[in-house]
């Protein structure tokens, strides 16, 4: 049965929207059909093209410059290739690329703006067809501007231009998690020790677990410490903080390396760590948190995850999808260990 036009506006182009729901599909599988990617069944593909032939439809000018002219390659700009959270956001990355026969070229500004836009300008050079930015913190970065011939995507770092594309942990929902799974463990005198109170990360944590105590009726006991991101200033808070309240009955870490030291110096008060005391990490860092005594809960921060997520939404801007604009948080997830709960 031979299917009626479809009623468009007689001044509007038919959009690739149009083509996806004319033929029953999602805008990226129409997106797939239309560029000939592999994965997509050959049903399918023929109905996509058949509403694209009774639609009219003719990918915008990007798109079609980017069908012409790809080149299979993606950058990858980050400014702290030695740091452990860039690092597992670019093996993600990698991951998804590699699974789309992408081939990769790594750039490494070392947090130097002039070496940044050297790298971008070499990077365009060799006619990328997108890139990915990765930051070492969560803070808002200079965005790399609105003229660039490819798609960008900024991971953990998100850009400071909210029309660029931006994935980032979601720090206050860690937080909530972190002082909810506390909470669950019977635990009501919580505290809070944190690093330097300049990091978006450390406001955004602290939110999101005053959030959990107020619905639960609570507030921390004695105000938040801040200062910096190790395990000295972990040890040495976490004395104050049992000296000047002995009832303290939890403690959420703003990082698994302050966690490490507030363990420590709870064996030098005597407290039984999660008897009388449980404790709490961020960042998961296995390294720290399996190695602990006693292996330290912490929250996860997904960022292999957020890495591979990022590199989708540069597939399918390439492919001409509408991927958005603005910062966009990650789920994070807890990882529970014997610092909270004590294993039978």
């Amino acid at each position: 049965m031979k299917r009626k036009p479809m009623m468009t506006d007689p001044v509007r182009a038919a959009t690739l929207s149009d083509v996806a729901r004319r033929a029953g599909v999602s805008i990226a599988t129409a997106s797939k059909a239309l560029n000939g990617r592999g994965d997509v069944a050959a049903g399918t593909r023929k109905r996509v093209m058949e509403a694209a032939a009774e639609l009219a439809f003719t990918p915008n000018a990007m798109a079609r410059g980017l069908l012409a002219g790809r080149t299979g390659t993606v950058g990858l700009l980050t400014n702290d290739l030695d740091g452990r959270f860039v690092i597992p956001i670019l093996m993600g990355a990698e991951d998804a690329f590699g699974a789309g026969q992408i081939n990769v070229f790594l750039c490494d500004a070392r947090g130097d703006a002039i070496r940044e836009q050297h790298h971008l300008r070499a990077l365009l050079s060799r006619r990328v067809d997108g890139i990915i930015v990765v930051g070492r913190q969560t803070d808002p970065r200079p965005s790399l501007g609105q003229e660039l011939p490819v798609p960008v995507v900024y991971a953990y770092s998100p850009s400071d231009d909210p029309r660029d594309l931006s994935l980032t942990p979601d720090n206050y929902s860690g937080g909530r998690l972190a002082v909810e799974h506390l909470l669950a463990c019977g635990r009501r005198r919580i505290a809070h020790i944190s690093g330097d109170p300049s990091y978006a990360a450390a406001q955004d944590r602290l939110a999101g677990a005053r959030a959990a105590l107020a619905a639960a009726g609570l507030d921390f006991v004695g105000e938040p410490m801040f200062a910096a991101w190790n395990e000295h200033w972990g040890r040495d808070a976490a004395a104050m903080l049992l000296e000047r309240h002995p009832e303290v009955d939890a403690v959420f870490c703003g990082s698994d390396q302050i966690a490490r030291g507030v363990l420590d110096t709870a064996r030098d008060f005597g407290r039984d760590v999660p008897g009388d005391l449980a404790v709490i990490g961020y960042d998961d860092w296995e390294l720290l948190t399996e190695n602990a005594r006693p292996p330290l809960t912490s929250i996860n921060a997904n960022l292999q995850q957020l890495g591979r997520q990022a590199a989708q939404r540069v597939f399918d801007a390439i492919d001409g999808v509408d991927v958005g604009a603005g910062t966009h948080p990650m789920p994070v997830k807890l990882v529970i260990r014997g610092s909270t709960i004590a294993h039978r």
